[in-house]
Order: C-alpha cells, then structure tokens, then sequence
C-alpha cells in the first residue's frame, strides 16, 4: 500500500512538474529577469483592459474559443527559444492560461511554464499593479 502511495504521489508531481502559478510580484522579480510574458487573451481584452508592460501579445483562442495551436507554437518558438526556457502566460482570470500551460508542459514538453495566478483581473488589477494601455 504505501509503495502504490508512493507511485501515485510521483505521477503526480511528473504531472503537474514543468506548470507552475505565480504571483503578481514574482512575475515582476521573473519579468525583470529577462522571462517572457506573454499575454493570450484577445486584442478586445488587450484594449479593453490593459496589458501587463512588456508583455508579447499572442491571442491563444479567438472570441469565438478557437485555437490555432501550431501557428501559435510557432510565435512562441521566436520568443522562447528552448523547451527547457522559463516564460510566463495569463489570461483574464487564469482559467485559459491554465488549459494552455498543461497542454505546453504535458503535452508539447516544455519544462518551465508559468501562469500569473488569478490571471490579470484577480492576480493583477485586484493587487493594484498597473497596466498599459494600448495605443490605437
């Protein structure tokens, strides 16, 4: 019994191993650092809401919920280099971001996958963290 504990605790520290969330002030320390951040929610929500400052904008799913996954892995690829590089994803309230990090961690073998918990709304206005405006 407590080796099938053991196993099953290791299955899922390999799971969730390569996504992590993050805070509003550890993504600043990380951001400041040279990590990327990138934004994947959609150009509506950029203007409408702001964006985090030095943030790339690559919409993820489109207003209708779509995906493009392999043109978007090739943005990433531009931005982030290596599978093994750290970077930084949020959406709205953390929920798309979190889709899109198991599936680049589990799925497409990236090590470093962050997200910005409670996504921009709750894990960065609500903190009183400022945003940029975009510029028409």
């Amino acid at each position: 019994m407590k080796r099938l504990i053991g196993v099953l605790i290791a299955v899922t520290m390999a799971v969730s191993a390569g996504f992590e969330a993050v805070d509003a002030d550890r993504l600043v320390q990380m951001r400041d650092k040279g990590v990327p951040v990138i934004d994947i929610r959609t150009p509506g929500e950029w203007e409408s809401r702001g964006v985090i400052e030095g943030a790339k904008l690559m919409m993820f799913f489109d207003s209708r919920g779509k995906a493009h996954p392999q043109e978007w892995l090739q943005k990433l690829r531009q931005i982030v280099k290596s599978e093994k590089d750290p970077f930084i994803i949020y959406c709205a309230h953390a929920n798309r971001s979190k889709t899109v990090g198991r599936w680049l961690s589990q799925k497409m073998g990236y090590e470093k996958v962050y997200e910005l918990a409670g996504g921009i709304e709750y894990g960065w206005i609500d903190k009183g963290k400022k945003v940029e405006r975009l510029k028409k």
